[in-house]
């Protein structure tokens, strides 16, 4: 809805501010917690928010989730694996310093996939190869599975952590993992730019909500495709 994605808009702003200054830190923490929420399926907070994922994907067939529109870059599809790998990488290797839920719990194989990056920087080929081999129901499941994993690091982020700049160290990780594609070194290059707080505003909130409105605009061309 329209009125709920306004609200969303504005709480980040509210959220920025409280980060910034960092006059109220368990205020922070539970905003960000919300923001978040909204961006995931409802299932993954359970704390029966409005979700904006929940909105786009309702009644989406597997080939409506599949399908990249004529004129268009992504699939659905794609853009749910983006933000997923997005905050898997930048919560857990970056924020946390350690490995991924993809690492850990074996997703490559859930998957299908054709991939293993954030999906930055793809060509119109693999987009459209990774849209068609990918296991829909998995990439749901892993969507969740990195949402409910950040749910559980924001709170342990103390008031210090959140003004720490990236560690280098951390980027390397990413970096000998060949997590991001070289030709997109401005996304390595904007992360090495931020702080713990900032990667909570971007990618951990904002970037998802950037992709859902991209899923948004799609939905009625992939439901005629």
């Amino acid at each position: 809805m329209e009125i709920d994605r306004q609200k969303w808009n504005e709480s980040l702003k509210t959220l920025r501010r409280l980060l910034e200054d960092c006059s109220d830190h368990s205020r922070a923490v539970e905003l960000c917690l919300t923001l978040h929420a909204q961006v995931h399926a409802a299932a993954v907070s359970g704390i029966g928010l409005w979700s904006f994922e929940d909105e786009v994907l309702d009644d989406l067939s597997d080939v409506a989730l599949r399908t990249v529109p004529s004129s268009s870059e992504h699939s659905i599809a794609w853009i749910l694996w983006h933000i997923a790998r997005i905050e898997d990488i930048t919560m857990n290797m970056l924020a946390a310093g350690r490995s991924t839920v993809f690492a850990d719990e074996g997703w490559a194989r859930r998957l299908h996939g054709t991939v293993d990056h954030s999906g930055n920087a793809m060509n119109p080929d693999a987009v459209r190869v990774f849209s068609e081999t990918v296991n829909t129901l998995a990439l749901k499941e892993y969507r969740q599975a990195v949402g409910r994993r950040t749910r559980q690091l924001i709170p342990q982020i103390s008031f210090e952590a959140l003004k720490i700049r990236v560690l280098p160290k951390r980027l390397e990780m990413v970096k000998d993992q060949k997590l991001v594609l070289p030709e997109a070194q401005e996304v390595m290059d904007y992360w090495a730019s931020r702080t713990i707080a900032g990667l909570l505003l971007m990618p951990a909130t904002r970037h998802s909500f950037t992709h859902l409105n991209e899923a948004l605009r799609l939905r009625p061309k992939v439901i005629r495709e």
